[in-house]
């Protein structure tokens, strides 16, 4: 294989910043380290000789070198274009580009190379499309479990618009992990997540365990909410068969962006982990840092005895 390119970021794209909010000044517990490590070396290395591309790289991720010496990267799927205009995401909004059919063996590949342990699959939202993309999620799965079969798998999918049918192709496919993220508090979800529903997406992880997947799902602070409301987030979700949440610090990609209204100090962090925890959850990663793939490898298994 001469070259691999895959497309990169999280679901949903720019928006103007509608919250006339003053810039908030960036603490310094959210500095982080260079990537080093002779694990993240050989990735790097072979990430620039065949010109691979993952989400990791693109969306500047400050867990890159830590993920990738674990031997755990993140690719997303059906283009670079999205079909919904979040206003966290920095992927373009527009008509995406036609399905590309070779795309699952060429990821398969890619993982091949990167000799990648734990693979996290993404994609933009495909609503365009009456399978949302489904069919060439479930066919990437099938290529990388072929090529790959010491590989495990997460997949952090869309909603499908609720669009079951679609849903239940991730299903039969069964990765170890199936995420689906809330990403904000009911109350800021139509200024968050202007075309996704706050009940849908509960209905997604619910339908997802009622399958018999391990579900997963993440919650992003400082957009607003305030403490009693991310705490209702997670018992909504867990009351939904969610087994891992991850709650991390949002942090404004641009300027059209939504802003940063704060950041949440660590200490605010490990108590919501504690809250979960106490909920019942299976695993909790929370902080400043975390991003849905964050220690994703680690998902797979309980944390509640490994992390208390």
């Amino acid at each position: 294989m001469e070259e691999t390119l895959i497309t990169t970021s999280t679901p949903c794209s720019t928006v103007a910043a509608t919250t006339d909010v003053p810039r908030v000044k960036k603490p310094d517990w959210l500095r982080v380290k260079l990537p080093i490590g002779e694990s993240y070396k050989q990735v790097r290395n072979l990430v620039d000789t065949h010109k691979l591309h993952t989400i990791c790289e693109s969306g500047n991720c400050p867990n890159m070198g830590e993920c990738w010496g674990a031997g755990t990267a993140t690719f997303m799927i059906l283009g670079n274009i999205c079909t919904r205009s979040c206003g966290f995401c920095a992927v373009a909004t527009g008509r995406p580009e036609a399905v590309d059919y070779d795309e699952p063996q060429r990821v398969a590949e890619a993982i091949y190379l990167m000799k990648v342990k734990h693979a996290v699959i993404t994609s933009v939202d495909r609503d365009e499309l009456k399978d949302g993309g489904s069919i060439i999620w479930a066919n990437t799965i099938k290529a990388i479990r072929a090529l790959n079969a010491d590989t495990t798998l997460e997949t952090l999918i869309p909603d499908f618009r609720g669009q079951w049918e679609n849903l239940q192709r991730i299903i039969d496919v069964a990765p170890e992990v199936v995420s689906h993220n809330l990403e904000t508090v009911e109350r800021l979800t139509k200024q968050v997540r202007i075309q996704a529903k706050y009940h849908r997406s509960l209905e997604v992880i619910r339908r997802l365990k009622d399958g018999g997947m391990r579900t997963k799902s993440g919650i992003m602070l400082g957009l607003g909410e305030n403490k009693e409301e991310v705490v209702q987030a997670m018992q909504d979700l867990y009351d939904n068969g969610c087994d891992v949440i991850t709650l991390g610090q949002y942090l404004q990609p641009t300027p059209k962006h939504l802003p940063v209204v704060r950041f949440v100090h660590p200490d605010e962090f490990a108590e919501l982990r504690e809250i979960g925890y106490n909920m019942g959850l299976d695993y909790v990663e929370s902080g400043p840092l975390v991003r849905s793939s964050y220690h994703a490898e680690k998902h797979i298994h309980s944390g509640r005895t490994l992390n208390k």
